[in-house]
């Protein structure tokens, strides 16, 4: 039975909170603590579940890495530290 995920590949989504680097994140320096701050925009770019807790969702984003517009390396996002309601990070923006 295939799982249903909250959000799915290629959909935009922005970080509900800030993102850090809890030193486990390939690709990114461990001295680089904040990867992504509330309200960074970001798309989807695979789901799956962890492995020692397969009801746990896990979701790969690439967020922003700059002012035109590329993507950083991919990060593990849980479900509670993302959103589509960008509202929700409208005090990031000023």
């Amino acid at each position: 039975m295939m799982a249903e995920y909250r959000y799915e590949i290629g959909e935009m989504i922005f970080a509900a909170e800030d993102i850090l680097n809890d030193g486990g994140m390939p690709g990114i320096a461990e001295e680089e603590g904040l990867i992504a701050p509330a309200g960074m925009r970001g798309v989807v770019v695979h789901c799956g579940v962890a492995e020692l807790d397969e009801s746990k969702e896990i979701y790969l984003v690439q967020f922003e890495n700059g002012p035109d517009g590329s993507l950083g390396h991919p990060v593990g996002c849980l479900p509670e530290e993302l959103t589509q309601d960008p509202a929700t990070t409208a005090t990031v923006d000023g």
